[in-house]
């Protein structure tokens, strides 16, 4: 890698978890560069917003022409944006799946395929995915949500052996519920039920995803790919 800053790629930066990963790593002096539908929220010194849709394929070229003319090399990229739908298989309209699949897998997708079209050029690279725990806790009523993450680690998996010949490692996070709009319409029960079955009973925090990030993107973590950590001990 290049002994000047790093250069990250987050999606789904104007709040939440991607908002917190953006001042995370602008404070350790990366380079960020991160993209949402709509405005950043106030400024982050270091931090580069693009307006970009991540389920449409021409908003995707263009983040990755602003990285390339503005850094020209990309060393990190961070699937982060997503989106959830809590509802029952028999009252889940296809339209909602369509779109979580578009969200939740065809989008980290293409940001992986672009980012890695870059990363290989320097024959290093790191790519991380986000997950949920949703996935092995099989939860009841989150269907298509549990079906569009699985197929991200599975994607993690197959990319992290295709990547691998150039220096570029894939893994995924896979969150408990967190504090943010993604569970704002959830109820206090339901969350409080999924609490429950972690082996540590407590909500997850944007700190606690960073926390795995910050392993992922180490360079020493460079025989670690292909791997999804799950917290909260599920």
């Amino acid at each position: 890698m290049s002994e000047t800053e790093p250069v990250t790629l987050i999606t789904g930066t104007s709040r939440g978890i991607g908002r917190h990963l953006v001042e995370h790593f602008a404070a350790r002096g990366h380079r960020v560069i991160g993209c949402s539908r709509g405005a950043f929220p106030g400024n982050v010194e270091g931090y580069t917003h693009v307006e970009a849709d991540v389920t449409d394929e021409a908003d995707v070229k263009k983040v990755f022409k602003r990285v390339r003319a503005d850094f020209g090399r990309l060393d990190n990229l961070i699937n982060n944006a997503g989106i959830a739908s809590m509802n029952h298989s028999l009252l889940t309209p296809t339209s909602t799946v369509e779109k979580l699949l578009a969200t939740n897998t065809v989008a980290p997708f293409a940001f992986s395929r672009e980012a890695a079209k870059l990363m290989q050029k320097a024959r290093y690279g790191r790519i991380v995915n986000l997950s949920t725990v949703a996935v092995p806790l099989k939860l009841e009523g989150e269907a298509a949500y549990v079906a569009s993450k699985a197929a991200v680690e599975a994607l993690t998996q197959v990319m992290a052996r295709e990547l691998a010949e150039f220096g570029i490692t894939v893994n995924a996070v896979g969150p408990v519920p967190v504090e943010t709009d993604l569970i704002a319409g959830v109820g206090r029960d339901k969350i409080d039920c999924l609490v429950a079955r972690q082996a540590v009973h407590r909500l997850g925090t944007c700190e606690d995803v960073a926390n795995v990030v910050d392993f992922y993107l180490s360079e020493a973590s460079d025989l670690v790919t292909g791997q999804t950590i799950y917290l909260g001990g599920v």
